[in-house]
């Protein structure tokens, strides 16, 4: 991990001030790219004044790797001009479709992870990366239902697909918690496999019970503070594979930025705590 990225927070508009002027240490903002693919104007601007005085990340949510075409040349030139003007710290996306024969929707959709799918996903991330000159960081999905004719476990699927493109991952920890309740695995024997040298990147996040099913469907809403759950697998996973740039995301319900900033001064304390061990 960097000397200086330990954990960062998603950045919200009405944060803008209190984020550029924040002095703690460590600290990274991650955007959505496509909030800022424009020529100019005063996002664009505040995104740049964010990123005189901290690293920030892209995380796309629209590549649509996993769809049955290649990544869109005109929204990768757009993504790649962002990326060479803000010099992200990292880049990501997700393992998921949005777009199918010629066909989009506003969701990230999950697929049966088979041979052929890894085949597709593979040229997909090696386009998009030999497109944007940066590896991409691939997150792992949450799931809410089984999925029939899988090929592939999902931990291996992503190694194998890292293997192949030379991408890292991102390993978002609610989402493991929440696939783990929905589906019924143990959520510690998956982040215990994680392979942990393709980790760049970890995500926290809160989640909610379905509104008619309570505790058996949970919700990745990014709603609501990170469970003390996720915590723990997020101490966990740490003490495994050490320190790695972790984000606090939230994305309704948004808080003042203290309270932001103090989930993420917890993940910055759990992250400082291996290292200076080590040290």
């Amino acid at each position: 991990m960097s000397a200086t990225l330990t954990a960062g927070l998603g950045l919200k508009p009405q944060h803008y001030a209190e984020a550029r002027d924040c002095p703690a240490e460590g600290l990274w903002f991650e955007v959505h790219p496509e909030n800022y693919l424009v020529a100019g104007g005063p996002r664009l601007a505040w995104l740049e004044a964010i990123r005189a005085r901290h690293p920030v990340s892209l995380h796309g949510v629209a590549l649509s790797l996993a769809a049955d075409a290649p990544p869109d040349r005109s929204h990768l030139a757009r993504l790649r001009a962002l990326a060479d003007r803000v010099e992200p710290a990292l880049v990501s996306e997700h393992l998921a479709w949005s777009a199918w024969g010629g066909a989009y929707r506003p969701d990230l959709l999950p697929f049966p992870r088979t041979t052929e799918a890894l085949n597709r996903v593979a040229a997909n991330v090696s386009a998009a990366q030999d497109a944007l000159g940066r590896r991409l960081a691939i997150e792992n999905p949450s799931h809410y239902l089984r999925h029939v004719g899988h090929e592939w476990d999902e931990i291996d699927f992503l190694a194998e697909l890292s293997r192949r493109t030379g991408c890292g991952l991102l390993l978002d920890v609610n989402n493991v918690f929440v696939s783990a309740a929905n589906l019924g695995f143990p959520a510690e024997a998956y982040v215990d496999a994680f392979p942990c040298a393709a980790v760049m990147e970890i995500h926290l996040a809160g989640h909610s019970r379905d509104p008619a099913l309570g505790e058996r469907l949970l919700v990745d809403s990014h709603d609501a503070p990170v469970d003390e759950a996720v915590w723990a697998l997020h101490r966990r996973l740490v003490a495994r594979i050490g320190p790695r740039p972790t984000l606090v995301e939230r994305d309704d319900n948004v808080p003042a930025f203290g309270e932001l900033l103090a989930e993420r001064d917890r993940a910055h304390a759990a992250l400082r705590g291996p290292r200076e061990r080590a040290a």
